[in-house]
């Protein structure tokens, strides 16, 4: 049984340890489903993936991601954080400045912005449907948003890769400070099937947002760093307000309420929406692990 390659990075993180866990597998060619999914299920992650050869003659590379339970076709934070491993390790070399994920919502651009320990990778979010609006869209969704005063726009429930309610809420500190029902936004997950609720508030410095996510859905009680989600709310002010302050783009705190410091970037420009950061190595080492068991 020989080695492969894993890395454990740091997705999002404006200040080290404050981002969001991936684990990347390397060189799992010849793994089944069932071995990938068994190995996720023990890294026990939000998310772990693993990069193979594309399929696709436009991909750089192919990605395959994995929460402990299921597989999914594509998450932000798993997206750019590949990305970065791939560019770590060598295995693909950009092309006019970007990189071709392939994964199970197609081939994705992803551009890269800068070089070394500041450099940013952002995903081109994969577009978006609004399902429905305002507070009575959900039977449920008055109780998943109690205690909290929502802000200028309606709720909404989004599909864009992965589906998610969004509310706004009336001013920051409102937000950082509200103790969510989770049995409730549970519950709305589960009628909806959607992945919860992400509420987002426009901050009190400029051109920022910040953003709590609750993925109950997928058995997440709340996610320190959303790029998926983050792309839907961009999405959603880019297309309510195309004249706004944030409609060209800006930064977001997410993570400070669960011990995590995240910080996603946002560029909106006349054909797309791009979301993402800067992810950090934390480990890289061998991987010896019995696929024979699975």
């Amino acid at each position: 049984m020989s080695p492969l390659r894993y890395l454990h990075l740091d997705v999002f993180a404006a200040t080290a340890g404050g981002g969001n866990h991936l684990g990347v597998v390397i060189g799992a060619d010849t793994w089944s489903s069932a071995a990938m999914q068994r190995f996720a299920r023990w890294t026990a992650l939000v998310e772990t993936t693993f990069l193979l050869p594309p399929t696709d003659p436009k991909a750089s590379y192919r990605v395959r991601i994995f929460t402990p339970h299921k597989e999914i076709p594509f998450a932000g934070h798993p997206s750019i954080g590949s990305a970065h491993a791939v560019l770590a390790c060598g295995l693909a070399e950009p092309r006019d400045g970007m990189l071709w994920q392939e994964c199970g919502a197609g081939v994705l651009p992803i551009r890269i912005v800068g070089h070394g320990e500041t450099r940013e990778l952002l995903l081109q979010s994969p577009g978006e449907r609004v399902l429905s609006t305002g507070l009575d869209a959900h039977p449920l969704l008055p109780a998943a948003l109690a205690g909290i005063r929502t802000g200028l726009l309606p709720p909404a429930l989004v599909d864009g890769g992965r589906r998610w309610w969004l509310a706004e809420v009336a001013d920051e500190a409102s937000l950082r400070g509200w103790q969510p029902e989770h049995a409730s936004i549970l519950a709305l997950a589960q009628a909806s099937d959607s992945m919860g609720l992400c509420a987002f508030a426009r901050a009190d410095s400029g051109r920022q947002l910040v953003v709590r996510a609750f993925p109950a859905g997928v058995g997440i009680v709340e996610d320190p760093a959303s790029g998926a989600a983050n792309g839907l709310i961009a999405a959603y002010l880019a297309h309510a307000e195309p004249h706004g302050l944030l409609a060209r783009g800006y930064e977001v705190s997410q993570g400070r309420e669960i011990g995590h410091d995240a910080r996603l970037v946002v560029h909106i420009d006349a054909e797309a929406i791009w979301v993402g950061g800067c992810s950090r190595t934390v480990v890289d080492g061998n991987l010896h692990w019995d696929t024979a068991l699975s």
